[in-house]
């Protein structure tokens, strides 16, 4: 059967730009963050339920390994840009699968630790390496390429939550050490996935000057910005789910409609927004927005603590929508500004920098909203938002810096000659 022209179009649509290498990189990105996303929904009862360790040290250990993964994108990123990106973003994935296989045996905290610290480790490693793929195979546009990744990334985590439904229904530890090991296997499968891709020729070593990230300072101070605009990834997952069950008693099937409505509008939107931020300019601009638009959200979200619960459902999905804008405005700034103003010769070292700031907002997220949101209440609410909105108005002069930084800068194509500064 011929398929129709409106299936072609559609099959078109839903694909990636850049053929063959683009399509593969996609495929291994959904393979590999499907096992991801078993990992983040049944990882945390894994070791409690089955492992028998007390949360207070799960909870130290995850932080302790996230926080050990912060310096591994930087190297691993370099080692990217003068070895070949392709073999080391293998090598990453490669590391995943050890960390999933190994958690699988763990019997106490410091198994644990390990194995978990390798995990993240590889993850944050995995997103510097894969910069220059990205750079390469995204054409002149590798920001809206990056943007599509990151919308089959939520798709493959969303699979992942779904498969890892079973184990938690189960809950014996056969049912947890299955799916890491499924989760094992999918990083592997991932590995070798990338191992297709055609070989990128790494960067000549006397190109530009050695760590060059590092002595960048408007990239630095762009690294910093990011960083605390990445805290607002915290909102919707650590802080909102308190305050809807602890402060508003809303129903628990509550939180779930918080996390679906987030991630069906990043998957929809998240190109359409990149395609909109084609220079560092309108990175900034956007960046502005973001931060205004997680003021509103956070606004609407302390309406909620003196409102009938019937009010504050109706609010809640309004709060989550702008939000959720926010978050697809601020990635996509960030993926234009984070691949624009990296030159070409080290893009993986400037992403694994990049990725440093976006990694510690994360990390230092759910204890500073907590903190703020939980225990202050509508005061904290408001002061959260009255820092994302300050720290937008504070990036657009940045990228003004970072331009005039760099003169021979070409914004369609990301590339730009190596900085001085």
């Amino acid at each position: 059967m011929i398929p129709s022209v409106g299936a072609r179009r559609w099959v078109a649509g839903v694909l990636p730009k850049g053929g063959r290498p683009a399509r593969l990189l996609a495929f291994a990105t959904l393979v590999s963050t499907v096992g991801y996303g078993v990992y983040l929904t049944a990882g945390v009862l894994y070791f409690t339920r089955a492992v028998h360790l007390p949360a207070a040290q799960v909870g130290i250990g995850l932080t302790l390994a996230g926080a050990l993964s912060l310096a591994a994108g930087i190297p691993f990123g370099h080692l990217a840009d003068r070895k070949g990106a392709r073999s080391v973003y293998a090598l990453t994935l490669g590391l995943g699968a050890v960390s999933m296989a190994g958690l699988c045996l763990a019997r106490g905290f410091w198994t644990f630790l390990l194995f978990a610290s390798l995990g993240a480790a590889a993850q944050s490693a995995g997103q510097a390496a894969r910069g220059p793929l990205v750079q390469e195979y995204g054409g002149e546009r590798p920001a809206e390429f990056r943007g599509y990744l990151r919308s089959v990334t939520n798709v493959g985590i969303s699979v992942g939550a779904l498969l890892a439904g079973w184990g938690v229904a189960v809950d014996t530890r056969h049912a947890y050490a299955l799916l890491l090991a499924g989760s094992a296997v999918s990083y592997a499968a991932s590995a070798l996935v990338v191992l297709f891709l055609p070989y990128l020729t790494p960067v000549p070593r006397g190109a530009g000057r050695r760590w060059a990230a590092l002595r960048d300072r408007p990239y630095l101070v762009l690294t910093v910005l990011d960083g605390v605009m990445a805290i607002q990834y915290r909102v919707l997952t650590a802080a909102v789910p308190l305050w809807l069950v602890n402060r508003i008693l809303a129903p628990k099937w509550s939180v779930t409609v918080v996390m679906l409505i987030n991630t069906v509008i990043v998957v929809l939107f998240q190109v359409r927004a990149s395609r909109g931020i084609t220079t560092p300019t309108l990175g900034g601009r956007a960046l502005r927005r973001a931060g205004f638009a997680f003021l509103v959200a956070a606004a609407l979200l302390s309406l909620m603590a003196d409102a009938p619960l019937w009010i504050a459902m109706l609010l809640l999905p309004i709060a989550v929508i702008i939000h959720t804008v926010g978050e697809i405005w601020q990635a996509a700034a960030g993926f234009e500004l984070s691949y624009a103003l990296a030159p070409r010769h080290a893009v993986g070292q400037y992403q694994g920098l990049f990725g440093m700031g976006l990694g510690l907002g994360i990390t230092l997220g759910p204890a500073l909203l907590i903190t703020l949101c939980i225990e202050w209440g509508v005061p904290g609410w408001w002061l959260v938002g009255g820092l994302f909105a300050l720290t937008g108005l504070a990036v657009p002069p940045v990228v003004r810096w970072a331009e005039r930084d760099r003169p021979h800068l070409r914004a369609r194509t990301g590339d730009l000659e190596p900085t001085t500064s």
